[in-house]
């Protein structure tokens, strides 16, 4: 792979990882092998040329993955299926759906005890 086939996360910790109930998302990354779509978000200094990256790759017929750092210190790569990028008070922000392999994907739920007595689960934390 050459540097425009991935995005890079060179420094923080490990990303976080929420479930996608979108219909829409598991549609565009419908597979033969079983996977989970996820979503994460990154603090950036250029979102746009990120989105603009993956658009060019799509164009192209070709895929590109997001490289991080696990939590085992290993690198991961994990398939980009959408992305967006967003301006707030802090910077740019770019958000990522994500596909990653079931067999790769160790799960931890947590619950909201928040008092808006809501029984759904809020968080989906894969440790890889």
């Amino acid at each position: 792979m050459n540097t425009d086939d991935k995005i890079t996360i060179i420094e923080g910790p490990t990303p976080t990882f929420e479930q996608v109930g979108d219909m829409w998302a598991n549609g565009i990354a419908e597979t033969a092998t079983p996977g989970s779509i996820v979503v994460t978000r990154l603090r950036t200094f250029n979102g746009p040329a990120l989105v603009e990256r993956c658009h060019r790759a799509w164009r192209n017929k070709e895929p590109i993955h997001l490289e991080y750092r696990g939590r085992d210190s290993y690198n991961r790569e994990a398939l980009i299926v959408a992305s967006r990028a967003i301006e707030n008070d802090d910077g740019h922000m770019l958000i990522l759906w994500l596909r990653l392999p079931e067999d790769e994907t160790e799960m931890e739920f947590r619950f909201d005890d928040g008092s808006d007595d809501q029984d759904d689960i809020d968080l989906l934390d894969l440790d890889l």
